[in-house]
């Protein structure tokens, strides 16, 4: 993702995943309509920009996060090993 030059959006940081991914929905249902004026169509662009940023990072924490049970021939628990994302 390129940074946008001049803009902050400190406060999307204190977004949660799921107000962030609601935000960001509504800026592109907002562009597709295509009744947004131009210099309007821009800011809000990259405030989705922005949140779209802050959603993948999220995720990629999220998913960095996740383990899953190993489980021995015996069919007892062996320990926990990270989540292969493939």
């Amino acid at each position: 993702m390129s940074k946008l030059p001049g803009k902050t959006y400190a406060d999307i940081g204190e977004l949660s995943f799921e107000k962030a991914l609601k935000e960001l929905e509504t800026i592109v249902s907002r562009l597709e309509r295509g009744d947004v004026e131009l210099e309007e169509s821009i800011t809000i662009y990259e405030r989705g920009e922005a949140l779209r940023g802050h959603c993948d990072r999220l995720l990629k924490e999220a998913e960095a996060r996740v383990e899953k049970l190993t489980v021995g021939a015996d069919g007892a628990p062996r320990g926990i090993e990270p989540l292969d994302p493939e």
